[in-house]
């Protein structure tokens, strides 16, 4: 008998067997739909919030972090500060010694439409510089970004993204209107393609990290001419309330800025942090600088890691429905243990007229694997119900919960492989049974 023809056998058997004894057959496939459907849910939720937001560029991607605080609350190894001043930020930005470079925040600002029946609205943004978009492979549908000579005229231009350009001008080519800004016209230069990506990791800040995207893009320097409203964290550790702009100000001592850079080669990444080391020890001879704490280079992924992206709660249960996992697959184990040997006479009778040992642990190894996969396919149900009541929470993240094909793919190979490791006992228990004795017993 060929192996296709052997298979198709044993799938005949499994089937008889399970018509047999459907309660046994249930309770296995419960078991295994449990476990399947708790361990999916919780990795399907693990899996979006720590995967790699741009694929094929993050590697070239790296945060800078100096530390120009001053020396109140300074303990031994401690970390630079997670943003930059907006005097660093832009001598770095006019230094350019990255193969790209942008400086950015996030903002809130007003939009008012031209048009009698759309009230004005608040609007998420990002006051940033001209590298923003290629650095991080922006996808454009209309015109293109500003350039650096817009950025250093302040010039009054802006992106948009696909919704607002929506909402806005009813999706058709903007490039060259004008949109009302904190009653500041601005000239539209670009609009981008659907562009979110998770997290957002060139900002974390105000729960933007798995928050609504940002649909209007500015010029920073722009945003400072016109006074335009920054969100985000800041820390100051000096009095700022004397300087034009408040601790906003250029020479403000608050840290407020994220700063990005692209580095293509690992040469660049060595030579781009000894200039991080030299910028920072010449602010320290300056009286800038007074901690000796030495800057950092991190990777995206590692900015990631070290921010702690994933919620430890969000850990816990994927571990926690792991461990229910390996109970379900336990309890699979016994049941299976208990229908292969009720079956010892059968079995024996099997071997008596030529089975191998091995053929009849390939036999048992087939109904384990069926039983795993129809619990997989319960267990896919149970997961989509549970991811249903994940976006259900008030929480940032809870939107992304939703299985890809990948996890699709993975939630059956992980229910059948389950089944099949919880079958390996039963099937050579099964396998060692002795024909003679079984044959005298009936």
């Amino acid at each position: 008998m060929s192996g296709n023809s052997q298979f198709v056998y044993y799938l005949q058997l499994a089937a008889r067997s399970f018509k047999r004894n459907r309660v046994l057959t249930a309770l296995m496939v419960v078991a295994i739909a449990l476990g399947i459907g708790a361990a999916m849910t919780t990795l399907t939720v693990f899996y979006v919030l720590s995967g790699d937001p741009l694929p094929g560029q993050s590697q070239n991607l790296f945060h800078p972090r100096l530390e120009p605080r001053s020396m109140t609350g300074y303990v031994t190894n401690h970390e630079p500060s997670d943003s930059m001043t907006r005097f660093d930020a832009e001598t770095l930005l006019r230094e350019a010694r990255a193969d790209r470079q942008a400086l950015m925040t996030a903002g809130n600002v007003a939009i008012e439409p031209r048009r009698d029946n759309l009230p004005a609205f608040r609007q998420n943004s990002r006051f940033t510089s001209a590298d923003f978009f290629p650095m991080f492979k922006v996808p454009f549908k209309y015109g293109a970004a500003w350039t650096g000579k817009e950025d250093a005229d302040r010039a009054r231009v802006a992106v948009l993204g696909k919704t607002l350009n929506d909402r806005l001008f009813g999706g058709v080519d903007s490039v060259g209107k004008s949109v009302w800004v904190d009653n500041h016209e601005l000239r539209v230069v670009g609009v981008i393609e659907s562009w979110h990506p998770q997290p957002n990791f060139y900002d974390l800040t105000l729960q933007r990290g798995f928050g609504e995207p940002e649909d209007l893009f500015v010029p920073f320097s722009t945003s400072r001419d016109l006074r335009m409203n920054p969100q985000g964290n800041i820390d100051c550790w000096g009095d700022s309330s004397a300087l034009p702009e408040g601790n906003r100000s250029l020479n403000a001592e608050c840290a407020w800025v994220q700063y990005w850079v692209e580095l293509g080669t690992a040469q660049k990444v060595d030579a781009y942090r000894q200039y991080l080391v030299n910028y920072s020890a010449q602010q320290r001879a300056a009286g800038r600088f007074v901690r000796p704490t030495a800057p950092e280079l991190d990777t995206l992924m590692g900015w990631l890691d070290y921010k702690r992206v994933v919620p430890a709660d969000v850990r816990l249960q994927m571990w926690l429905a792991f461990g229910f996992l390996a109970v379900c697959l336990l309890n699979t184990v016994g049941l299976l243990l208990a229908k292969f040997l009720r079956r010892s006479g059968e079995i024996g009778v099997r071997r008596a007229l030529g089975a191998t040992r091995r053929q009849i642990f390939a036999q048992c190894l087939t109904e384990a694997g069926s039983v795993g996969l129809a619990g997989g396919l319960l267990g896919l149900l149970l997961a989509q119900l549970g991811l249903w009541a994940v976006r259900q929470q008030q929480t940032s993240y809870s939107g992304l919960a939703h299985l890809d094909p990948a996890m699709l793919a993975f939630t059956f190979v992980l229910a059948v492989a389950a089944s099949v490791l919880a079958g390996l006992l039963p099937a050579w228990r099964a396998c060692q049974v002795t024909p003679a004795i079984q044959l005298k017993s009936q």
